[in-house]
């Protein structure tokens, strides 16, 4: 009999997911069409909900049946777990879009996430390089060889035009147009900007494409602007190792990810008086208050030099 009952609970188990990940996967679709969302966001909205499904079903909860009092008990495991403030906050905005949305579609009567207050955060500064650290960053690859040129050449172009690194590593030739020294990227939201590339960046790519490219591909063929040894896409985690290994060879203290490039070309813009509206467009953000942050940054450098050079400082 126990064989029995666990057997038909299991079985229920599996339905209750199979019917909780279907209709994820409905939302998932429902916002893609309503908002173009990028497929690492939509990633992210699915992994963050399929998480709370787990959480739920260990209590025998199917997700769209969740009370406020399922949500804070599985926000307080995460939390006593090690869980950040942001990671939480991001989380609890993932299900707080799933359940608008199931109220929209009449499955439910009441957003279980109405009352539940987001955790408090504060918004941090992205770390920015100095000038003298991105040279530094910038020499460190070994260009004589096919792949540091490569990686040169990634460089240069990410701290030239502020790219995201999801945009540098799905780049293709097409999408470069050396006669107007511009690229075009088609960012979150379907959003559609022209950059431009600078002569540093023009010339570091131009002797990419004309030799080390194609030594790399040997016959391959990929419209992909920096394959890897295999001819594939480069992966998000693989320039991350890239950034990685070249930082510590350049003797760069800080932690650095993958968007310190993107950090230090606003910052330094900034530095240098360039209009806040101006790297609004290049960066593609779609809110000015997203690229105000920068401002704080390059304030903070001012700060710095004035304390370290005023004779009154």
């Amino acid at each position: 009999m126990e064989d029995m009952a666990s057997t038909k609970q299991k079985k229920l188990s599996e339905e209750m997911h199979a019917r909780s990940e279907k209709l994820v996967d409905r939302f998932l679709d429902a916002i893609w069409m309503e908002r173009g969302l990028s497929a690492n966001t939509l990633g992210a909205y699915r992994a963050d909900l399929m998480t709370l499904e787990r959480g739920l079903a260990e209590r025998n909860v199917a997700i769209e049946k969740a009370e406020k009092a399922d949500l804070l008990e599985f926000i307080a495991q995460r939390v006593e777990s090690g869980a950040k403030p942001r990671s939480t906050a991001r989380q609890l905005s993932s299900f707080r879009r799933f359940f608008r949305y199931i109220m929209r579609e009449g499955m439910r009567d009441s957003d279980p996430t109405a009352d539940i207050e987001m955790p408090r955060i504060g918004r941090s500064l992205p770390k920015s390089l100095t000038e003298s650290q991105v040279d530094a960053l910038l020499h460190a690859p070994n260009t004589d060889e096919p792949l540091g040129h490569r990686d040169r050449a990634m460089l240069e172009l990410l701290y030239a035009t502020g790219l995201r690194v999801s945009e540098l590593i799905n780049l293709t030739l097409s999408q470069v147009n050396f006669n107007q020294g511009v690229i075009r990227i088609v960012g979150k939201g379907d959003r559609e900007r022209l950059i431009p590339l600078g002569e540093d960046s023009q010339r570091w790519l131009r002797d990419f494409i004309d030799g080390p490219r194609m030594e790399i591909l040997l016959e391959r063929q990929t419209d992909y602007m920096f394959p890897t040894r295999r001819g594939d896409r480069m992966t998000r985690q693989a320039f991350w190792h890239i950034i990685k290994r070249y930082a510590e060879k350049a003797g760069i203290g800080k932690k650095l990810s993958p968007h310190s490039l993107r950090h230090a070309f606003a910052t330094h813009l900034l530095n240098r008086g360039a209009d806040l509206r101006v790297v609004q467009l290049l960066l593609g953000h779609s809110d000015l208050s997203t690229t105000q942050i920068y401002t704080h940054v390059a304030r903070e450098r001012l700060k710095d030099l004035h304390s370290s050079h005023h004779p009154r400082g």
